[in-house]
């Protein structure tokens, strides 16, 4: 039965349709294909493995990619330095999580809202509004510090979670992806929403929104990691050190050291643990994120 069913696979094989077969010059683009994504998995690779060297392995000469005898010890180490001090590593995480998770709901929210009239009400001056948004792309983080502390400062939110997140707020790149999301969908299906009775806000949120999942799973994805990897809040805007984040935990992990191998093997492991939840969510939401790209006019 074996060999009848090897036979029969191989006939089908053979009288599959010519446009299923590769030509020689899609085999070969095929092949260096998979040696790119193999090449771009190196990063990937060396965080997990170095996260798991024991120090021995980590400043061994010439290094190796590969980790000989993996080890927790890393992980234990960066929890074990904050054990014994009034701020625990948890508070520092629990921060992180607290503002990386509001962040995402206020940023899609405002970005939509954002890009909503501007896309069809076509209110007097909409192209100016949306040019202005467009143009602070060009601002560097830098030139927007001293601005940003000071209306911070002003408005009482320092060392709240309020100067966590309404730094975050403003992101032009999300109010530009909604629009040009919205542009996509047709005037006559909000029109015929409208002509049933249905209200502003019951047309965002149950029209608008759902068909645009994509664009918001990008933006949140967009957010969520300038959320997390971000030590700028922390450093300007909280002086209560049970305030500040993960990452700003991070930074200070081996400065102020007598030597350059202390806390390494803890820096790994803290590398590796901020790494992985924007690869999870970058895994499970890639295909809005190509959808969202499809639909933006973004080549």
């Amino acid at each position: 039965m074996m060999k009848q069913a090897a036979a029969w696979n191989l006939r089908l094989w053979k009288r599959r349709p010519k446009h299923f077969r590769l030509s020689p010059t899609e085999k070969i683009s095929a092949f260096l294909l998979v040696l790119l994504s193999i090449f771009m998995l190196m990063p990937l690779v060396y965080i997990f493995n170095n996260a798991l060297k024991p120090y021995q392995e980590l400043f061994i000469y010439p290094p190796t990619l590969w980790v000989r005898n993996p080890s927790f010890q890393n992980f234990i180490e960066l929890w074990a330095i904050t054990k014994n001090s009034a701020i625990p590593m948890s508070r520092y995480i629990f921060n992180s999580v607290f503002v990386a998770v509001l962040t995402v709901i206020l940023v899609t929210g405002v970005s939509a809202m954002c890009a909503y009239p501007i896309s069809k009400h076509k209110f007097p001056g909409h192209k100016i509004v949306f040019g202005a948004i467009l143009l602070t792309l060009l601002f560097a983080p830098e030139t927007v510090a001293i601005p940003r502390y000071l209306v911070v400062s002003k408005l009482g939110i320092m060392n709240t979670y309020f100067g966590h997140l309404l730094p975050m707020v403003a992101v032009p790149v999300g109010v530009f992806l909604m629009k040009q999301f919205i542009d996509q969908l047709p005037n006559e299906l909000l029109d015929s929403a409208k002509m049933d009775g249905a209200r502003e806000f019951t047309i965002f949120l149950k029209i608008v929104i759902p068909i645009c999942m994509p664009a918001v799973a990008t933006i949140s994805i967009i957010a969520f990691q300038d959320a997390w990897g971000n030590t700028e809040t922390s450093s300007l805007f909280m002086q209560d050190e049970t305030m500040k984040t993960f990452p700003f935990f991070i930074s200070t992990l081996t400065s102020n050291m007598a030597n350059n191998v202390a806390r390494q093997g803890a820096a790994t492991a803290a590398a590796l643990i901020m790494f992985l939840p924007n690869l999870i969510i970058f895994l499970l939401f890639q295909s809005k994120v190509i959808a969202t790209m499809a639909h933006s006019g973004i080549k």
